[in-house]
């Protein structure tokens, strides 16, 4: 009967463990970070990452409403992030309402308030 309970009770203790670990979802902004990292995103060479190391560059990214990459104009961050994903990353553009380019705005977005963490030490 000890075996019993011990069993039931260690197994009731593995579920409860990975209930929270499954229940712990990750933000856009992480899910986000991980496409930009991904070489193979949207069927790309390289990933975003290797010419923004850690976002460099798109600091103010998220203030901007037209963006000025490789000479051409861009709309909007959404056809800033297609446009490079297209002509210097030679992948394939995603659906601009696509939960990837929600996620991958949402990244861009945060580097923002990184940067002023980084320069205020925390104190905006």
């Amino acid at each position: 009967m000890r075996i019993f309970k011990f069993t039931f009770l260690l197994i009731l203790f593995v579920a409860l463990i990975c209930s929270f670990a499954f229940a712990m979802k990750h933000t856009p902004e992480d899910s986000g970070k991980a496409l930009f990292s991904d070489p193979k995103f949207a069927g790309g060479q390289k990933a975003c990452n290797e010419c923004h190391p850690n976002g460099k560059g798109l600091e103010n990214a998220a203030n901007k409403k037209e963006f000025n990459i490789m000479g051409k104009k861009q709309k909007g961050l959404e056809e800033a992030v297609n446009f490079c994903i297209v002509n210097a990353n030679k992948g394939k553009a995603i659906d601009v309402k696509s939960e990837q380019m929600k996620d991958m705005v949402a990244y861009i977005k945060s580097l923002m308030g990184k940067m002023m963490e980084k320069k205020t030490g925390g104190y905006y």
